[in-house]
């Protein structure tokens, strides 16, 4: 359908002075956040370290959305929280708010007769509330053990309506709070991961070596004295791109790389007489199976090399993995 004639035309100008404005208006307003910040954050910080419940997080219209991101965030980091819809909680949702939780209440304006509807009720059950407003005498404001000040000077809407910069310094207020208790908490990587099983992060900081690494059974091992042949051969039925070089007690002496023998062929070795001692990689670089995968793969890109021999804690040969395992395994 083709615009009326007094309807406006677009302008790739136009539009991109308004998105660079957007973006300078929402980071003034989280910038300016950093002044106010008083004793009042701390105070909601303590007020939620000692709090044996939960915390709570409830908004209405676009305050919900961001309100719901933060209680996922609290979630992810160490904080016990969900969100409660403040219309809902009139209609029964308020039981699951106790005495001993912590209710966190986003309202730009702190007029929102939604929330004001329950926090009475919520008082009354002996919960705690914080309040997170633009309006620092809103009513919100007033009935709350502490209030977090959220106010921006403008919108970033052209007309000043649309909640913009509102919503982004509450998120950002929201953030700041998660981040500030997360660290109170003493809350680490390892926490974080097993709260992000399914993520990329979580596969990163919960997979060790042991679970992406070929068994002892599966890497190509010959003794040292092995014709250069044979151990080629045993390199290339392996699979593994590599063939260890091994005494009795299965101890790695060297390794011989695909990589090396494209080298050799490059440098017209005979190979086909001779050992593999007098062509192979002493002290290969070794990783323990306890180690975390990431470590594998960050040793590997130093090193430039493709593989790896795993070790067990008397230094013999536990196993091995190269880059495409971790590939596999989504480390990578």
């Amino acid at each position: 359908m083709n615009p009326s004639p007094s309807a406006p035309q677009f302008s790739p100008e136009r539009a991109l002075a308004l998105g660079r404005q957007t973006l300078s208006i929402e980071a003034a307003a989280v910038e300016a956040l950093k002044d106010r910040l008083n004793a009042d954050f701390a105070q909601a910080v303590a007020l939620i370290l000692a709090s044996p419940g939960r915390l709570i997080v409830s908004g209405m219209g676009k305050s919900g959305h961001i309100a719901r991101k933060i209680a996922a965030t609290m979630a992810s980091t160490g904080t016990p929280a969900y969100f409660v819809h403040p219309a809902e909680a009139s209609h029964g949702d308020l039981g699951m708010i106790t005495r001993d939780d912590v209710l966190l209440a986003l309202s730009n304006s702190g007029e929102s007769e939604e929330l004001l509807r329950i926090v009475p009720l919520v008082k009354r059950s002996g919960a705690r509330l914080i309040a997170m407003t633009g309006v620092e005498g809103s009513t919100l404001a007033r009935e709350a053990d502490v209030h977090l000040d959220a106010g921006v000077a403008q919108e970033a809407c052209p007309h000043n309506l649309a909640p913009t910069a509102s919503t982004t310094a509450a998120l950002a207020l929201g953030d700041a709070l998660a981040v500030a208790l997360l660290d109170a908490r003493g809350f680490s990587p390892d926490d974080f991961a097993r709260s992000h099983p399914g993520g990329s992060l979580g596969r990163r900081l919960l997979t060790h070596v042991r679970d992406v690494m070929r068994a002892r059974a599966q890497v190509p091992m010959v003794p040292p004295g092995t014709e250069i042949g044979a151990a080629i051969v045993a390199m290339s039925r392996g699979g593994l791109g590599l063939v260890a070089i091994a005494d009795a007690d299965g101890k790695a002496l060297g390794i011989f790389t695909d990589g090396d023998l494209r080298r050799a062929f490059e440098k017209k070795i005979d190979l086909q007489s001779g050992v593999i001692d007098t062509i192979m990689h002493p002290q290969p670089y070794t990783i323990g199976a306890e180690r975390l995968a990431v470590e594998a793969v960050e040793m590997m890109e130093r090193l430039r090399i493709n593989a790896l021999l795993v070790i067990d804690a008397d230094g013999r040969i536990a196993g091995a993995l190269n880059m495409h395992d971790l590939f596999a395994a989504k480390v990578i």
